[in-house]
C-alpha cells in the first residue's frame, strides 16, 4: 500500500492561487462526502481520503491499496479532483504541486502538525487544523484505518513539539505578526482606532495581539451582529453590524480583516470613501483566503494594504529564535514517522489477530457448554469458575503467538504470516479491515 500526498503551499504557489484552490467548510464537506459514497465517487484507486485546507496550503492526502511502485495513475486522479471541485484549470497550478509517497508523506504530515512547515515557524493554529481535517475525514467515513492512524501520529507530534520544545515560543501567530506590521507601517498603537471584520479566531486573536499593544479603541464588524458583541464585549470594545462598515472604516486607522466570506469584502470604492476627507494613513492587513481585500486598494493613497504573502516576506526575522528548536522538534518528528512505520508494517497482521481471537472464544464458549451439558448440578459458583478457567486458557494459549505474530511481522512480512495463519487456522481469507492495535489486546 501506498499513503500519497498532493498539495500546494506558501511556499511554492502565490496567494492568487492558493485563495483559487482553498476549500470552503461547504465544499470540503461536500469532497469529503462524495468520497465516503463509495468507490464509483473516489479519484483513481485511493481507499482513504482527507484533505488539509488553510489560509497557506492545501494537501490531499489519500491510501493506494495497490502495492503497484508507480503511484502516478492516482495523482493524476487528485488532480482530476482539484480541477472538478475546484473549477481551476490543471495547467494553471500543477507546476506549483509536490508530490510525496510513503514515509515523505508521513514525515511532511508530522512537519506541518508540527509547525516546522507554516509561514511563521511553529505557529499554534496548524495543529488545530490538522486536527479538523481528521475530524472531517472521519465523520464523512473518508479516513480509514491507515489514514486515521496517520493523522493521529500527525497530531500526537504536533502536541510534542508544543509541549517538549521551544518551537511556539515567543507567540507570532498570522495576527499577531499582522498587528506589528500595522505598528511598523503607521507608529504607535496605544491611541489608534482599529476595526476588525470578522468574529472569527482569527479576528480574537488579533484583537489579543492590538490588547497587548495597549490598544483600547476596538470596533468588531461582522455579519452575524451577536457575534460581534460577544467578542467585542470581551474588551469593551464596539460591535457593529455590516451595514455601518463604510463609516466604521471612514474612523479607523488600522482595519484587519479575517472573515471566511468567498467574496470581496473591501473593495477600491469602499476603500476610497475611507479615505475621503483625511490627512492620517490608514493601515489594511488583509489574514484571510479567500482574500476580503481587493488588491486594487493598495494603489489608493494613504492605504498601506498588506495580505499573508506579505506577512511571510515582512516579518520572518521575528521567530528567529525559534529556529533553535527546529532539531530538538526534528527529533520528535523522527521518533513518530519511526512508530507509525512499525505500525504500519504489522498492519495486516491485526485483523489476523482479531480473526484468531474470534475463532478461539467461538471454540471455547462452544466446548464450555458442552461440557456443562454433562454436569447439571453444578452451582452458579463453579460454573463462573470454569468460565474463568476456559478464558484463561485460551488468553495463555494465544499470548505468545500473538506476540510473536506482533514482532515478526513488524519486518515487512506481514501479508506472509497473515496468509500462513489463516490458512493454518482455517480463517476467513478476507480479512476484518477496520482494526487498530487497541482491538487485539
Amino acid at each position: 500500500m501506498h499513503i500519497l500526498c498532493l498539495g500546494l503551499n506558501h511556499v511554492t504557489a502565490p496567494i492568487v492561487l492558493r485563495e483559487r484552490l482553498t476549500f470552503p467548510a461547504p465544499a470540503l464537506k461536500a469532497a469529503l462526502a462524495r468520497f465516503g459514497c463509495g468507490r464509483y465517487s473516489r479519484p483513481g484507486s485511493i481507499t482513504e481520503f482527507a484533505i488539509l485546507s488553510t489560509c497557506n496550503r492545501l494537501e490531499l492526502y489519500g491510501l493506494l491499496q495497490n502495492d503497484s511502485p508507480d503511484p502516478g495513475d492516482s495523482f493524476a486522479a487528485l488532480v482530476d479532483f482539484l480541477v472538478e471541485t475546484r473549477g481551476v484549470s490543471a495547467i494553471e497550478f500543477e507546476p506549483h504541486l509536490y508530490r510525496y509517497v510513503g514515509a515523505q508523506a508521513v514525515e511532511h504530515l508530522c512537519n506541518v502538525a508540527a509547525g516546522l512547515d507554516s509561514m511563521i515557524l511553529g505557529e499554534p493554529q496548524i495543529l488545530g487544523q490538522v486536527a479538523d481535517a481528521y475530524e472531517a475525514a472521519l465523520t464523512t467515513g473518508a479516513a480509514g484505518q491507515v489514514l486515521s492512524a496517520l493523522f493521529r501520529t500527525a497530531i500526537r507530534a504536533g502536541k510534542r513539539a508544543r509541549t517538549e520544545t521551544g518551537i511556539s515560543r515567543n507567540p507570532a501567530s498570522v495576527s499577531s505578526v499582522a498587528v506589528r506590521l500595522a505598528e511598523q507601517s503607521i507608529g504607535e498603537l496605544a491611541s489608534r482606532r482599529v476595526l476588525v471584520i470578522g468574529a472569527g479566531e482569527m479576528g480574537e486573536l488579533a484583537v489579543e495581539a492590538l490588547r497587548a499593544r495597549g490598544v483600547r479603541q476596538v470596533t468588531v464588524v461582522n455579519r452575524t451582529y451577536q457575534r460581534a458583541v460577544e467578542l467585542a464585549g470581551r474588551w469593551d470594545g464596539e460591535a457593529l453590524s455590516f451595514e455601518y462598515l463604510p463609516q466604521a472604516m471612514h474612523a479607523a486607522d488600522i482595519v484587519i480583516s479575517s472573515t471566511g466570506a468567498p467574496h470581496i469584502i473591501i473593495g477600491a470604492e469602499l476603500a476610497r470613501q475611507a479615505m475621503a476627507d483625511r490627512a492620517r494613513p490608514l493601515a489594511v492587513i488583509d489574514i484571510a483566503m479567500p482574500r476580503d481585500v481587493d488588491p486594487a486598494v493598495g494603489d489608493i493613497p494613504g492605504v498601506h494594504l498588506y495580505d499573508l504573502d506579505h506577512l511571510r516576506t515582512r516579518l520572518e526575522g521575528a521567530i528567529a529564535e525559534r529556529h533553535s528548536e527546529v532539531p530538538r522538534v526534528e527529533a520528535i518528528v523522527a521518533e513518530e514517522v519511526s512508530g507509525f512505520d512499525a505500525w504500519l508494517r504489522g498492519v495486516d497482521i491485526l485483523p489476523v489477530i482479531a480473526d484468531l481471537r474470534v475463532n478461539a472464544e467461538r471454540i471455547r464458549r462452544r466446548e464450555l457448554e458442552r461440557a456443562l451439558q454433562y454436569l447439571p448440578d453444578l452451582d452458579p459458583e463453579t460454573r463462573r469458575r470454569l468460565e474463568r478457567f476456559s478464558e484463561s486458557l485460551v488468553n495463555k494459549l494465544l499470548h505468545e503467538p500473538t506476540r510473536q505474530l506482533r514482532a515478526e511481522s513488524g519486518d515487512g512480512g506481514a501479508a506472509q504470516y497473515a496468509q500462513t495463519v489463516r490458512r493454518l487456522f482455517g480463517l476467513a481469507v478476507e480479512p476484518i479491515r477496520n482494526m487498530t492495535l487497541e482491538d487485539t489486546e
